[in-house]
């Protein structure tokens, strides 16, 4: 059964352009779900509608099942995260916590074990007593997600909720909450622009461009058989480098396509279908080999990064409007600045785009 169904969902306001356009989604029960995608590209409105703080232009919503279009927020059976805290700086920990179920007329004793629960496994019980001024901004996140915990909610909802932490507390918080997910086994829909965020906690990545899903699926499968450009370019750090190209045949199951006006490049895989005149080939930084400059595609070193455990080269290739980045281990010998290198692309790992945009199948 799935936890959240959406149908045709569409989102516009007045006679603007509309914000989303006939989307459609499955959630499963249970499942962690993660909405990823530049700003502006409808994520977070969606959240917003699936939580009943945006009104639905069309479509339909099923929350387990049930039409939830009209139904009020508070009858969804949904807790959200916010990017904001929203604490109330006069309440202590606990007070905050229990403050929904004590608005629900809930007993006492019934608030103070629910949060009690909550706090366990948040690891925040010696924090109960104290106020949101004396805590951390982890420790802050830590009590507005306790506070959607103690409701118990058929589906938590979470928008950019680790946005306002450092880089070392988002990580610890990344931990937190894919532990979280297990131990609970809720349905959470979570929304972010953080793709780092969005390839290890998800079970399933939501990309959104401008409105529309560009596709749906598990993190390494997004990863390694993106279905557009958008998604090759959106997932991954350095992000996949693209080399404008036309095909100029190619013998024995080979591929031959042409860079710029001067270079060819071989690769050894055969289309399925056949290729356009112009292509775009997709490759992961680390996918490529440097070689001897009479070996491979010829590039300019522009700039080497290391980073300790790994070393980023940044080159020039001529017909490439952006650098070429190549990702070698930590220890690994690299060109100098300046220096005329080659280029191996291994061909089992290249992708070849279309012009709109599309992957091509290939063999």
């Amino acid at each position: 059964m799935s936890a959240i169904s959406l149908k045709n969902i569409k989102k516009a306001y007045g006679d603007n352009a509309p914000v989303i356009e006939g989307l459609d989604l499955e959630v499963k029960k249970g499942e962690f779900v993660v909405f990823v995608g530049p700003s502006g590209c409808g994520k977070s409105t969606l959240l917003r509608m699936i939580a009943g703080l945006e009104d639905i232009t069309g479509g339909d919503l099923f929350i387990e099942g049930e039409r939830a279009n009209d139904l009020h927020p508070s009858e969804r059976g949904i807790a959200m995260v916010f990017q904001s805290y929203a604490l109330y700086p006069h309440m202590t920990v606990g007070e905050n916590m229990g403050f929904a179920l004590k608005l629900s007329g809930m007993d006492k004793a019934k608030i103070k074990e629910a949060v009690g629960r909550a706090a366990e496994v948040l690891h925040i019980t010696h924090l109960l007593n104290r106020k949101p001024a004396a805590l951390s901004g982890g420790q802050r996140q830590r009590v507005a997600i306790g506070r959607a915990i103690v409701r118990q909610p058929k589906v938590f909802l979470f928008d950019e909720p680790l946005s306002n932490l450092d880089a070392s507390l988002r990580v610890q918080m990344r931990i937190e909450l894919a532990r979280l997910h297990r131990e609970l086994g809720t349905t959470m829909v979570y929304v972010t622009h953080d793709q780092v965020e969005a390839m290890t906690l998800g079970n399933r990545i939501a990309v959104f461009n401008q409105g529309k899903l560009e596709q749906v699926g598990a993190p390494i499968e997004l990863y390694k058989e993106p279905k557009s450009t958008f998604v090759a370019g959106f997932l991954g750090s350095p992000k996949m480098n693209f080399l404008s190209c036309q095909t100029a045949g190619g013998v024995s199951g080979n591929l031959l396509l042409k860079v710029g006006s001067e270079q060819r490049l071989t690769l050894d895989r055969a289309a399925a279908a056949e290729v356009p005149e112009e292509v775009t080939l997709g490759i992961r930084p680390e996918h490529v080999r440097v070689v001897s400059a009479a070996e491979g595609l010829q590039a300019r070193v522009d700039l080497v990064e290391n980073l300790g455990d790994t070393q980023l080269i940044h080159t020039a290739v001529a017909g490439c409007a952006e650098p070429f980045s190549i990702r070698l281990p930590g220890d690994s010998e690299v060109p100098r600045v300046g220096e005329t290198v080659g280029l191996r692309i291994e061909s089992s790992r290249a992708l070849l785009f279309d012009r709109s945009g599309r992957a091509l199948e290939l063999a």
